[in-house]
């Protein structure tokens, strides 16, 4: 028994009876159990019981062992100047503050299934994909939990977003192009692509997009990969960047992305050239994904964006390759693009002026294929049968923020488990 289970079975209320009395056997109604607080002071806020014929209303402070109370501190901390209720495992002391005051102790070992220890201490030890590998079925899945699990990360995306607003005044055009440039990063270059375009001025790189050469040789210098031109090619951007860093004043800053583990078609040169060819080919593209109306319109905002011709045969500066082929963006890189940078932004810019966004976004992600990775392979192999993007984007945010961190309780998946006595 620990804490943190303590609070989720009083929480859930996942008693064997309730028929409650305090150490001197005066029956306790529980009106109300209280709002689980996470923050600092006592476990539940605004609870209400019932003792001796008297309603009382305050806060509820849980602890495994009643010394625990000593230990903790309490005495002198004003938070738990309102208690109403000392409610533990264990009774192992008897408090002489909290009897002096006349608020009762209730001892909950006598009310708890001990099958509830094994299953959360399983869970716990359990080293598989997920901890509830073994007794997982996709039917013990909650109603709505795929939607509730893709909101709740969208709410936390968007948090984001406004902070990144906040710094570059509401400029949502200037945070389209942070997260797009993180994108385009994917996992290895993601937050240095995200430096690159940060550390560009926005109404500098908007003066510039119609021109394709400048705005890569932009984001080319910015990375550090002219300072020795070894073709014709390198040269021109060469001769563009230092007008532009003249222009503009740029700071001598650079950031180097990463090549390492990278597949040549994901190469930073590749990226950061198909980055330019967007905002060169859509003039107006933060209003074309705002109002775009499905998942086709914004797939095809994408479809014809493609590396400048350089690249055909190069994946790297000044060497040739013995393939000349264009590099455009496949259809999966565009979905990702799309799930994990486009749809949080339309979700956080519509969210104050549209009640119906909310279901508007998750059917975006209804119409987008399934992604394809080691965790959505990990879902899969436990039987969950996975058809699109909504139910990916849910499952690998769920496995990120429950699954992984072993945090069970928290988990709607995790209760159905420990409260049903067929599983574990």
């Amino acid at each position: 028994m620990n804490e943190k289970l303590l609070q989720y079975l009083w929480n859930f209320k996942v008693f064997t009876h309730f028929n409650f009395s305090d150490l001197k056997g005066n029956p306790i109604e529980i009106l109300d159990f209280g709002k689980w607080n996470s923050d600092s002071g006592p476990d539940f806020l605004m609870a209400k019981i019932k003792i001796n014929n008297i309603i009382l209303a305050g806060n509820i402070e849980l602890h495994v062992r009643s010394s625990d109370w000593i230990f903790h501190q309490h005495s002198k901390d004003p938070n738990y100047d309102n208690i109403i209720l000392h409610v533990v495992f264990q009774n192992d002391a008897d408090i002489d503050e909290l009897s002096k005051k006349n608020i009762p102790t209730l001892e909950l070992k006598d009310h708890i299934d001990e099958s509830i220890f094994s299953k959360y201490e399983k869970l716990l030890k359990e080293s598989r994909f997920i901890a509830c590998e073994d007794v997982f079925n996709p039917n013990i899945i909650p109603v709505h939990f795929f939607e509730e699990s893709l909101l709740k990360k969208l709410e936390e995306k968007s948090s984001e977003l406004e902070k990144d607003l906040e710094i570059h005044k509401n400029n949502y055009e200037a945070v389209l192009f942070h997260a797009l440039a993180y994108a385009f990063g994917l996992k290895v270059n993601a937050h240095l692509f995200k430096q690159i375009a940060e550390s560009i001025d926005f109404t500098a790189f908007n003066k510039i997009r119609q021109n394709k050469i400048q705005l890569e040789a932009l984001l080319f210098g910015i990375s550090g990969w002219l300072e020795k031109p070894e073709d014709e090619q390198m040269k021109i951007w060469k001769r563009e960047f230092d007008f532009l860093k003249a222009k503009f004043n740029l700071s001598e800053l650079i950031i180097r992305p990463k090549f390492l583990r990278l597949r040549p078609p994901n190469f930073p040169t590749i990226r950061l050239s198909q980055l330019a060819d967007l905002y060169y080919q859509h003039q107006n593209l933060f209003s074309k994904i705002i109002n775009s109306k499905n998942s086709d319109e914004l797939i095809s905002i994408f479809q014809s964006v493609k590396a400048s011709e350089y690249w055909d045969n190069h994946f790297n500066f000044g060497k040739i390759t013995g393939v000349d082929q264009p590099k455009v963006l496949t259809r999966d890189f565009i979905e990702l693009i799309i799930l994990n940078s486009i749809l949080p932004l339309k979700y956080s810019y519509h969210k104050y002026q549209n009640e119906e966004i909310a279901d508007e976004i998750l059917e975006f992600y209804k119409k987008i294929s399934a992604e394809k990775n080691s965790i959505v392979n990990g879902w899969k192999n436990t039987g969950l049968s996975i058809k699109n993007a909504l139910q990916t984007q849910s499952l690998i945010y769920h496995y990120k923020n429950y699954c992984t961190p072993k945090n069970c309780l928290n988990c709607s998946i995790g209760f159905k488990i420990l409260k049903d006595n067929n599983h574990v």
